[in-house]
């Protein structure tokens, strides 16, 4: 599983580090730039996320017809002119056109993919938790090198940075095999009925917010600490390197509980609430002390969740809709990161308290993740096609989907609808 896991979930963290790495600077850089202000800024926190919502869903779906390599490499040669624009940007205006170009290389959805395909049913969520694992590491790193580098040379050297990860990125891709999956007769869902599958649309809307929170507060961050307790931007790696620590210490649990012990909306309950707790310190700290704890617990939350995420979606995904529907998980989560940003700038500008907007969003979200079903009521049913009749599973309730890999007759059911010992008797009548 490693062999072919650990070149895809390299490929998705640098292109991730590529883009966190500028976060924790990049509201203080962007207003120093000719035409910026509070909401411009919130705009170039979150406008990547604009056209990675509009290209998102399309390059899914095309990358389960042409194959996921060939869209990765795509996304990733026009994610390389977006970070170059941005690099040498002399105005707001065009590092808005960078970030904007940069989000249309977005094939986050195809590099979860194609995890997928290349991994069993019951060794996906090990993957997937994997995956998580390694970007949440992108993600400490950003926030540990992004105010060292950014303070020492500037923030436009980030974006040359990431240029050059993403270029290296390349070479990863060639030796990553394309997975082939031959699929059973079947209509396909439609956008429509993905949208209103009721849990992955609980799925989506969880994405949606885990990332407005995130660009809220990194929004909040940078600036109350430069402009409220006067910290200069080289010192800004004091608040994130403690805060990224707890963040990665807080994975360990996330993993073991929500995937070994199958836990995983309980893990998700957990990061609702110290998403609640941390704004809650954020926007009543009466010194910076308590403001820093209140980041700590933002981190700590995002990554309870980030392991969490795309396998928890990837699992309620059919496999002959993969691509279309980790598309769709990730145009919400990254509206979720425009609408934080710019949301977050206006508050800031008019000096707004959010917590108790937050705070009500934060009660309805975990009303809405304890309705969420148990993705451990799935199981998996391999059946050599030898003696494989699949056609006396159409239309059968319980019946998830079912398509053949190799010599094997791949089938998915609930078993809180069917018990498997009743799909192998069918099988043997």
């Amino acid at each position: 599983m490693l062999k072919t896991v650990f070149p895809v979930s390299i490929i998705i963290a640098l292109r991730f580090l590529g883009l966190f790495i500028v976060l924790p600077m990049l509201s203080v850089y962007a207003l120093e730039l000719e035409g910026a202000n509070e909401i411009t800024v919130g705009a170039a926190v979150g406008i990547y996320a604009i056209s990675q919502m509009i290209m998102q869903t399309p390059l899914g779906a095309l990358s389960d017809k042409i194959g996921r390599k060939e869209i990765l490499f795509f996304g990733t040669v026009i994610f390389i002119t977006g970070s170059l624009l941005c690099c040498y940007a002399s105005n707001i205006y065009i590092l808005l056109l960078g970030r904007f170009i940069q989000g249309m290389g977005a094939v986050g959805a195809v590099g979860t993919a194609l995890i997928s395909d290349l991994t069993k049913e019951e060794e996906r969520a090990k993957a997937m938790a994997f995956m998580g694992i390694i970007i949440a590491f992108s993600f400490a790193f950003s926030m540990t090198l992004g105010p060292v580098i950014g303070g020492a040379f500037g923030v436009d050297k980030l974006f040359l940075l990431t240029a050059v990860l993403a270029f290296l990125s390349l070479f990863l891709l060639i030796k990553i095999p394309n997975a082939k999956i031959n699929f059973a007769k079947h209509e396909k869902s439609g956008y429509m009925k993905l949208l209103k599958d009721k849990n992955l649309y609980r799925m989506n809307i969880t994405n949606f917010l885990q990332k407005a929170f995130m660009s809220a507060a990194f929004i909040t961050i940078p600036v109350v600490m430069t402009q409220e307790f006067l910290w200069q931007k080289e010192e800004l790696w004091r608040v994130y390197v403690p805060a990224v620590i707890l963040g990665l210490l807080a994975m360990i649990p996330s993993v073991i509980i929500g995937e070994k012990m199958k836990k995983s909306r309980e893990m998700l309950c957990v990061g609702i609430g110290f998403f609640a707790l941390s704004y809650c310190l954020m926007f009543y700290a009466k010194n910076e002390l308590i403001f820093i704890v209140g980041a700590a617990a933002f981190f700590v939350g995002f990554n309870i969740h980030e392991p969490l995420m795309q396998s928890l979606a990837s699992k309620y995904a059919k496999v002959k809709e993969r691509g279309a529907t980790l598309g769709v998980f990730n145009v919400f989560g990254y509206l979720g990161t425009f609408l934080g940003g710019v949301i977050g700038g206006i508050f800031l500008k008019h000096d707004a308290n959010l917590f108790w907007i937050l705070f009500f969003v934060c009660a309805l979200w975990l009303i809405l993740i304890l309705t969420l079903k148990n993705p451990a009521l799935f199981k998996i049913i391999y059946i050599p096609l030898s003696r494989a009749k699949p056609e006396r599973l159409n239309g059968l309730k319980g019946v998830v989907e079912q398509y053949a890999a190799h010599d094997t007759l791949v089938v998915k059911i609930d078993t809180s609808i069917l018990d498997k010992s009743a799909v192998e008797k069918i099988m043997q009548d």
